[in-house]
Order: structure tokens, then C-alpha cells, then sequence
């Protein structure tokens, strides 16, 4: 079976490209990496690929706020395509910034308007920019390549990371529909889940939800800062590891881009 194609799309002060390329191509897809004013005009440019991937990084310098410059980039001339591309079978995946991106976009949100939108990203409850080591747990979400009740630790660096609900009513909603997909946790997986284990004090401990499809996925901590298995700084306690978490994470992503080719 042939490799999947994968995007990594990049604009003006993002910087985990390469770190992202070199996951996807570990994963085992043909992974190219573009500026997305490539694209801006030539949405076409994004019909070879299966897997688009919006980097981390501080797009515009978050000059306007993190990820709305680019965010609105994307609104203006590449919302009907990134619809389309899922309708499609195709994937989508936003880390960090990304992530930030796509909640700009509205891609998570496809039927509300900016008015009644039910989620967000604030600044963190800290104050302060965050950089440091947590731990995930998957929830029963509709991304096909999580798996519901697996645990793993990650790596956040964000300022801007806290998840929002509307009210307590768009919480349930978007819990029953599959789209809270991934959860700070503590590293055993029990007890108060208090700062700095919820690093932005996100509500529900969110860390990363999807689309209503499942097949576009935004977190905000950074897999791809994970892949080899002394890239965590305790790895010479945690017993024998042949890999860093996160580079399952993309392998199953690149896994499911194979099944559906």
C-alpha cells in the first residue's frame, strides 16, 4: 500500500515544522512542509495530500492574539476547502498554535456562528506563559486514531491555552457528541487534577477536542517534542522505552490516512 501524503503548513513565526515534519515522516507518510501563502490562492495545492497539519510556533507573533491572524487568513480563503478535505476522508491536525488557529477557523464549530460559538482558548489561568511536562488522558472521542482511557506525558509551551465553554449546557453537548478528545490528567490518572498538572486551568481539564466528524483534531500540548524516548526528563526512571509517546500518537495517525486511502 502506498504512503500517505502529509502537509505540514507553516506561516510567519511558527517554528515546530520540523519537529512535526520529522514525526509524520517517522510515522510513515510523505511529509512536505509549505508556507501557507502558497496555498492562500491556490487552494488546489492541497488535493495530493491526506493528512494537513497546522504547526506550532507564535503565527504573526500573536500580535493580534494567538492564532487570529492566521486563523482569519484561513476563514477568508481556505474554509470551503478544509470542509471539503474532511468530507473527503482527509485529516486534520492543529498543535498549539495550530490548534488555536483552527478554533479561529471555526472548523471545530461548522454550524455556529462567532456569535454563539461554544468553546475557545483564553490565556492561561497562570498569567503567564507555561512550559513544562504533563500528562494526557484520551476520552471517548470520535478521532479515529486515539484510544479512549490511554495515559501518556507530553510537553506544553503556551500562554494562551485555557479551555472555554460557553456554559455548563455546550459542555455536555460537546461531550456527548465526541468532540472533547483529550484531558490533563494527573500521572497515575487519579486525584484532583490541580495546577500545574491542568498547566492553563482549562475547564474540564481539556487539552484537546475535534471537529463533529472526529477527523479534525486541535491540542494544545506538543506530541512531536516526544518522540524519542530521552526527550522526557525523567526517561532514565521510567523503565525501558523504544520511542517518546508522541510518536505513536502520529503513526496511528498516519495509520488511519492508510486505511482510508
Amino acid at each position: 500500500m502506498s504512503r500517505p501524503k502529509a502537509l505540514v503548513l507553516r506561516s510567519t513565526g511558527t517554528n515546530c515544522q520540523e519537529e512535526t515534519q520529522r514525526a509524520l515522516i517517522r510515522g510513515g507518510a510523505d511529509t512536505d512542509v509549505i508556507h501557507t501563502n502558497h496555498v492562500l490562492h491556490d487552494a488546489d495545492k492541497l488535493d495530493p495530500y491526506s493528512i494537513l497539519v497546522f504547526a506550532g510556533g507564535f503565527s504573526y507573533g500573536d500580535d493580534l492574539g494567538a492564532g487570529r491572524a492566521w486563523g482569519a487568513e484561513l476563514r477568508h480563503f481556505l474554509s470551503d476547502k478544509l470542509k471539503k478535505h474532511l468530507e473527503c476522508g482527509g485529516l486534520i491536525l492543529g498543535v498549539c498554535n495550530g490548534f488555536q488557529v483552527l478554533m479561529e477557523t471555526g472548523i471545530f464549530e461548522p454550524d455556529e456562528s462567532a456569535s454563539t460559538r461554544k468553546m475557545a482558548l483564553y490565556a492561561n489561568e497562570s498569567g503567564h506563559y507555561e512550559c513544562r511536562w504533563v500528562h494526557l488522558e484520551t476520552l471517548e472521542t470520535k478521532c479515529p486514531w486515539l484510544v479512549p482511557g490511554e495515559r501518556f506525558p507530553v510537553p506544553v509551551a503556551h500562554a494562551e491555552g485555557r479551555f472555554v465553554v460557553r456554559d455548563d449546557e455546550a459542555l455536555a453537548s460537546l461531550k456527548a457528541a465526541g468532540q472533547l478528545a483529550l484531558a490533563y490528567t494527573m500521572p497515575e490518572g487519579e486525584g484532583d487534577v490541580l495546577y500545574p498538572h491542568n498547566p492553563n486551568g482549562s475547564t474540564a481539564h481539556i487539552a484537546g477536542v475535534t471537529d463533529p466528524t472526529g477527523r479534525a483534531l486541535g491540542l494544545m500540548p506538543h506530541p512531536e517534542r516526544n518522540l524519542d524516548a530521552w526527550n522526557h526528563p525523567n526517561s532514565a526512571r521510567m523503565g525501558k522505552r523504544s520511542a517518546g509517546e508522541g510518536a505513536n500518537f502520529y503513526s496511528r495517525l498516519v495509520k488511519v490516512a492508510v486505511s482510508d486511502q
